[in-house]
């Protein structure tokens, strides 16, 4: 597959979860990616939060970070204002921090792909007016 693949929080939770609804159709996206999947603090604390009846997975989480399957590489702090008018701009959405993070990735990592189950996705647009190309059963 070319180019990065940004991971957000719904593939990950339904990769892990054999509860969830997308858990098959994530499993089987997920062997085609080749590891590392890029992504942001906010998708990794979305995960947790979602995770935290089932403690186990949140371990398998770190694990995947510090095998380097996932790598957390982007600093919120550094593209603060970027993200902010993209919260405003996208403000009807409404539009999460996570989501955020991952709209202003794509437009940093050229022919990236947004592994995504969230809707918003298909509205939201990099560089002004540039579709983000996902993964995402929608």
């Amino acid at each position: 597959m070319k180019g990065a693949v940004l991971l957000d929080t719904g593939p990950l939770v339904a990769f892990l979860s054999a509860n969830d609804g997308y858990h098959d159709w994530a499993q089987h996206r997920w062997q085609d990616i080749q590891p590392p999947m890029l992504t942001c603090e906010a998708v990794i604390a979305e995960a947790v939060f979602l995770l935290q009846r089932e403690a186990k997975l949140a371990k398998v989480i770190m694990d995947l970070i510090e095998r380097g399957v996932l790598r957390v590489e982007f600093a919120l702090g550094e593209e603060l204002r970027a993200v902010a008018a993209l919260l405003q701009r996208y403000a009807n959405v409404p539009m999460s921090l996570a989501d955020a993070c991952l709209v202003r990735m794509s437009e940093l990592w050229a022919d990236s792909r947004v592994f995504t189950l969230d809707e918003g996705f298909r509205f939201y647009r990099h560089h002004g007016r540039q579709t983000i190309l996902l993964i995402a059963p929608l």
